[in-house]
């Protein structure tokens, strides 16, 4: 027999109906019934933090059952987390309930502790390493600027001049403001080289394996995508098929496999983009990341007629920001502004705000110091322990990720499911191809945690790649 009872709870003074379904026939048990119910009454938001339940009495004679059951449920949710007591005043859901909501059929009186799994996939910074001073400093200092009147969709001037100061000291790159775009990052930045430039039904060649947000990207627009294999030296430019209106890539460090893209082949690529009036889009997600030599000249620098480059913040700072730039010809950057004012977007000016004063006082420049060294040294501890060890590692000696590779899919399934089941999470290499893979391992990232966890988990990660 199921029933439905109707809880009145207190919200804010005002009294809310919730419905709580219990079965009696059922094999669960009524208290984990009823916890469950409360439970994802919290989850979806229907109850929320501060809001009083009634007693266990109340609710038992509302629903008609013994006080055993709603005592019962009530000491559950409060070992859990989700609700709390107050003496003299009742029992309250609590501000910041667990994440995860148990299934039917827990047993009562088990918590469940959530398995904490070490993060080693790529794409995720050192945001411990921020400076906090400089951190909360630059915020203090961007809320003092005055608040805008009117939209700036080319950006804020001042980050603009930053990131061509930036752009010079750290990429070789010399650029006046005037070039520079503000973005959201790299991938708005492809959304709308996309919408602006980019006509449905275009062809656009992309690394394979390569960045999977970027096609998605295309492919929303109705832009069609073309892979194009990569090796120890990058892109290979003779594969990138006739016909096609751009080139997407990764030279400074191919993403995911890590390689640099030859100066011969960056030359080939400008003259094939220039011969056949091609655009090539320079993803330079992390060029700022390199520990064994000076890196080779931006495509942008060779061929500034032909190439967009595009960088962001979110790998040498936080995501926090949401900021990155765009460099890009006249008629380019002319186009993306008109499509800004057409669909009225624009990046978002507070975290540019936020750049400019780390950049003014010098913070950025010590942060992206910093940041080499403790990166560098991460990576060499990494490579010594799994070469040591007898596990090949592929990529240049630069960005916060390197790969080892398997023999097959299936390997690459198990080692992921069993790093997984010892506690780590790594990147399989399937997810980067946008067709069949021709290639399989994992992609290791070692920015995001602690030195000290990564140390800690050498030798777990040599066992599992030997």
């Amino acid at each position: 027999m199921v029933w439905k009872a109707t809880l009145e709870v207190c919200v804010s003074n005002a009294d809310t109906a919730l419905p709580v379904f219990l079965d009696r026939e059922s094999g669960v048990p009524l208290a984990v019934q009823l916890a469950d119910a409360l439970r994802a009454s919290a989850a979806t938001g229907h109850l929320r933090g501060g809001d009083r339940l009634p007693s266990t009495r109340a609710l038992a004679d509302r629903l008609g059952v013994s006080r055993t059951v709603t005592s019962a449920a009530y000491e559950q949710l409060h070992a859990e987390g989700w609700i709390a007591g107050r003496h003299g005043s009742g029992t309250y859901v609590t501000t910041s309930p667990p994440g995860d909501v148990p299934a039917h059929g827990t047993v009562f009186g088990e918590v469940r502790e959530p398995v904490e799994l070490l993060d080693l996939t790529p794409g995720t910074p050192w945001a411990e390493g921020l400076d906090r001073a400089a951190w909360r400093r630059a915020w203090r200092a961007a809320a003092d600027t005055a608040p805008l009147v009117r939209v700036q969709r080319a950006g804020v001037p001042e980050y603009r001049a930053a990131i061509g100061e930036h752009l010079l000291r750290h990429r070789g790159l010399a650029v006046g403001t005037d070039s520079v775009l503000a973005t959201g990052g790299t991938t708005a930045a492809v959304v709308e080289l996309a919408g602006a430039v980019l006509e449905p039904g275009d062809v656009v060649a992309v690394e394979e394996p390569g960045y999977q947000r970027a096609v998605q990207a295309f492919g929303a627009a109705g832009v069609r995508v073309t892979g194009v294999p990569v090796d120890d030296e990058g892109l290979r430019p003779e594969a990138v098929p006739a016909g096609v209106r751009a080139v997407y890539c990764s030279p400074a460090h191919q993403y995911p496999m890590g390689s640099r893209m030859s100066a011969s082949r960056r030359v080939e690529l400008v003259e094939r983009a220039r011969a056949e009036q091609l655009l090539i889009i320079e993803d330079d997600y992390d060029g700022e990341l390199r520990f064994d030599v000076a890196p080779l000249p931006l495509l942008a620098a060779l061929a500034p007629d032909v190439v967009v480059h595009l960088g962001t913040t979110s790998k040498i700072l936080t995501p926090t920001l949401g900021a990155g730039w765009m460099v890009a010809p006249p008629e380019v950057t002319a186009a993306v502004l008109t499509y800004r004012d057409r669909t009225g977007t624009r990046p978002s000016p507070a975290g540019q705000r936020v750049l400019v004063e780390l950049a003014r006082h010098g913070d950025l420049g010590r942060h992206l110091r910093k940041l080499r060294r403790e990166l560098s040294e991460r990576r060499s501890m990494l490579v010594a322990a799994l070469r040591d060890g007898g596990v090949r590692v592929l990529g240049d000696d630069a960005g916060a990720h390197l790969v080892v590779l398997f023999t097959s899919a299936a390997v690459e399934r198990e080692r992921l499911a069993e790093a997984e089941a010892r506690g780590i999470r790594l990147d399989g290499l399937a997810r980067h191809f946008a067709g069949t893979p021709s290639a399989h391992g994992v992609a290791i990232g070692y920015a995001g945690c602690s030195r000290d966890a990564l140390h800690d988990a050498l030798d777990t990660l040599v066992g599992l790649l030997r």
